[in-house]
């Protein structure tokens, strides 16, 4: 890891941490040493970087410290790229609009040295067909999403059965070339996921979600995770029967 690198990656977990991070800490997440660790400290306390703390005690970052923007390191960078060349084929128009945009403004803004990353096709993703084309504006699902707002729609289903629905929305997944509406149904009593693709109408309301969106979040991940474990029993039940026969 380049110096420069170490030292970004220094401020990131001390601004992430909430507890003093000891030196041994740090040398073992930079995979380097302790006095190197103790080196990087001194020289970023030397430029004003905000850091209190001591030998064998640990280090803690001033609140209200930030960084100059797009100081991305290696791997960041890569994240980025690779995040965005999957968006633009699999996110809904506006994120993969997002994307396209996102990879023209770090091309403008990284250093010289960071540049070849944006072209680097050692970092491939898959050629997919585009996600299925959704018959309103996803971006406008997401904000009311933030707004905690109820919405209505009429929903055709697999068996081509048409419905109608008010849900209090809750997140949209993006799996390959499909993405899920998902929120709690009022019709149903449950939470329900729905392919944008399928959904025939939307209406935006202005009815409010009575639950907290995060608390609602929190519950459906509590749901999702019961029906992982249980598919991972069958799985194991069945496999194992199989050996004994």
């Amino acid at each position: 890891m380049r110096r420069a690198d170490r030292l970004f990656q220094l401020i990131q977990i001390l601004r992430a941490s909430k507890q003093p991070v000891t030196a041994l800490q740090l040398a073992e997440e930079l995979e380097t040493s302790v006095r190197t660790v103790y080196r990087d400290i001194a020289d970023l306390m030397a430029q004003r970087v905000p850091i209190r703390g001591e030998a064998g005690i640990g280090y803690v970052m001033e609140r209200g410290y930030d960084l100059p923007p797009l100081m991305l390191t290696e791997a960041e960078l890569e994240a980025a790229v690779l995040g965005a060349r999957w968006l633009a084929t699999q996110g809904d128009a506006s994120l993969a609009r997002g994307a396209r945009d996102l990879m023209a403004k770090l091309n403008a803004v990284v250093p010289e040295h960071l540049k070849a990353i944006l072209d680097d096709h050692t970092m491939l993703v898959p050629e997919l067909a585009p996600a299925a084309d959704d018959n309103m504006d996803v971006a406008a699902i997401r904000d009311w999403i933030r707004q905690q707002k109820c919405l209505r729609i009429r929903y055709r289903d697999q068996s081509d059965q048409p419905s109608e629905r008010v849900l209090w929305p809750i997140a949209v997944a993006y799996f390959r070339n499909t993405r899920l509406l998902v929120g709690w149904c009022e019709l149903r009593g449950a939470f329900r996921h729905f392919r944008t693709d399928r959904i025939l109408e939307i209406e935006f309301m202005d009815q409010p979600i009575p639950i907290p969106v995060k608390q609602l979040q929190q519950q459906w991940w509590q749901l999702e995770q019961v029906n992982v474990d249980q598919y991972r029993q069958s799985a194991h039940t069945s496999a194992a029967s199989r050996e004994l026969k």
